[in-house]
């Protein structure tokens, strides 16, 4: 009963967000830019709120997406700015990932990566408040939001939050300050706000500092050898479509029913939960080339050994499930990173995107 259901979802997908309004704030990063190419596919009208791309090689540059979406700057810690684009759009569903994502950058950075992740989200929170407009929210936060006892434990939406580092830290805050204003003004009130918690993140596109993958698509591109922090740290690999199949699912869930509000774990099958050592040596085989070794934490600051999450909930209530393989993983994020100089990006991405609607329509 399950699978049907969910194929009568995945059916009904696209001609739910056909002329949808929905505003995407941080939809020049790197989950923002392919959630924002993939609801330009369907036939959203995407607002996207955010500052500046991170440079001339991101998806959203690459992918020309400032000429296929309405392209707005500015800082979600700005509140009167974001309001106004509130006020001038009126979105129907908010997608809200702006955000300080790295956690080293965090050291650096602590009252930055609090004001933003925190102070930013209750920016986001209170605009959906005052507009008549907000049907739906989804809050991107983090699987690092839990109370991590590196205990091999995976961790379910019940869990305790809390955090060690900075970042890991503002994203418990976040999820608290999600479920106050969930309980606070929006029960019963037509807003339906639900918070999202995905694994570690992979895909084309990400020229983040001090993550796993783009490090190595940066050595290997300039040929040059991979350095590993910590090779032997588990993490919940995931590619970006996966939790962004789980955020467009629960934005269509949400905008007819508050059964769906609250928080959802997106994580991946177990076959995917490996370590840095093992995803890197796939990459090495996919790309054909390239060496790695272990250079020490670095900076020495304090990086969990072992993080998993229980999405179970997702896939009994939502209809949702994991589709892609860490082998089909990694040749999508190799496929990418080797022709993104010389192929049309965002027809490489868009065909990216088809071939996992397909083999998401055979799986589930």
């Amino acid at each position: 009963m399950d699978k049907i259901r969910g194929l009568i979802i995945m059916e009904d997908f696209n001609d739910f967000y056909r002329n949808k309004v929905v505003l995407v704030s941080g939809h020049t990063g790197f989950k923002g830019s392919w959630l924002s190419l993939w609801l330009n596919k369907m036939g959203a009208k995407v607002i996207g709120y955010s500052i500046d791309s991170l440079g001339a090689d991101t998806l959203f540059e690459r992918a020309n997406l400032a000429d296929k979406i309405v392209d707005v700057r500015g800082d979600v810690n700005n509140f009167d700015e974001l309001f106004k684009i509130f006020k001038q759009h009126n979105p129907e569903i908010v997608f809200h990932l702006a955000a300080q994502p790295i956690v080293r950058k965090s050291y650096d950075e602590p009252a930055l990566t609090f004001m933003t992740n925190i102070m930013g989200t209750v920016n986001v929170l209170e605009c959906i408040r005052k507009s008549d407009s907000v049907k739906s929210a989804v809050m991107i936060t983090s699987d690092k939001c839990y109370k991590n006892k590196d205990d091999s434990k995976s961790y379910g939406e019940s869990d305790e939050l809390g955090g060690f580092d900075p970042y890991s830290a503002s994203k418990a805050c976040a999820e608290i300050v999600v479920s106050s204003c969930r309980d606070s003004f929006f029960r019963n009130s037509g807003v339906n706000v639900a918070s999202v918690r995905a694994g570690n993140v992979i895909g084309g596109g990400d020229w983040a500092e001090d993550r796993i993958v783009p490090d190595c698509m940066r050595a290997l591109l300039n040929n040059e050898e991979i350095i590993v922090r910590n090779p032997e740290s588990v993490r919940p690999w995931q590619h970006v479509l996966e939790p962004l199949n789980g955020y467009l699912l629960l934005g269509m869930k949400l905008f007819s029913s508050a059964d769906f509000a609250g928080a959802w774990n997106f994580g991946p099958e177990n076959d995917n939960i490996v370590t840095v050592k093992a995803l890197v040596e796939k990459i090495l085989e996919k790309w054909s080339s390239g060496s790695w070794k272990h250079s020490g934490n670095g900076k020495g600051v304090h990086e969990m050994n072992f993080l998993c999450l229980n999405s179970m909930k997702a896939v009994s209530k939502l209809g949702w499930k994991p589709v892609l393989t860490l082998d089909e993983t990694v040749s999508m994020i190799v496929e990418w990173y080797k022709n993104f100089r010389n192929e049309d990006i965002y027809e490489l991405s868009l065909n990216q995107i088809n071939n996992f609607l397909k083999l998401r329509g055979e799986r589930i």
